[in-house]
């Protein structure tokens, strides 16, 4: 005998919700990290970024759009923002193909946030708890992977 399916009420919809709490956790470290990045004047996706053509120096668009889980719109939009304050240059590399590349003052920038991130960084692990993080970084990458 089939089993009958249980209605979804609104309140279980509100409450267990796997897309608003990760909206909502994702929001509440974006407003944390932005704060702490502050003085260095970059928020959160702008530090990805740089971080990002840091490491993958000449990376073309696509591939940093997949490394940041990012739309190509909505990376191309994040960089014109640090394009017009000369934190990267996208360059064109055979007409089709364009890729981003840190700046000296991009560099600059960039090492002037590594503290303010670290920082950040050690205040969410240790809200999270040592024992905890790895189970949420490892809960995180999971979820990712299987949405």
């Amino acid at each position: 005998m089939a089993e009958k399916k249980k209605a979804v009420t609104e309140k279980e919809a509100a409450t267990t919700c796997a897309c608003q709490k990760v909206r909502m956790a994702a929001r509440a470290v974006t407003r944390a990290y932005d704060r702490a990045l502050r003085p260095s004047g970059l928020r959160s996706t702008q530090f990805s970024i740089l971080v990002a053509a840091s490491v993958a120096e000449g990376i073309p668009l696509h591939r940093l759009a997949e490394i940041l889980g990012l739309e190509r719109t909505s990376l191309t939009r994040n960089l014109a923002a640090i394009e017009r304050e000369g934190l990267i240059q996208v360059t064109s590399v055979d007409g089709r193909t364009r890729s981003v590349l840190l700046t000296p003052v991009g560099s600059a920038r960039l090492k002037q946030a590594l503290p303010l991130w670290a920082q950040a960084q050690q205040t969410l692990r240790a809200r999270v708890g040592e024992k905890d993080w790895p189970i949420l970084d490892h809960s995180l990458a999971k979820l990712k992977e299987v949405a």
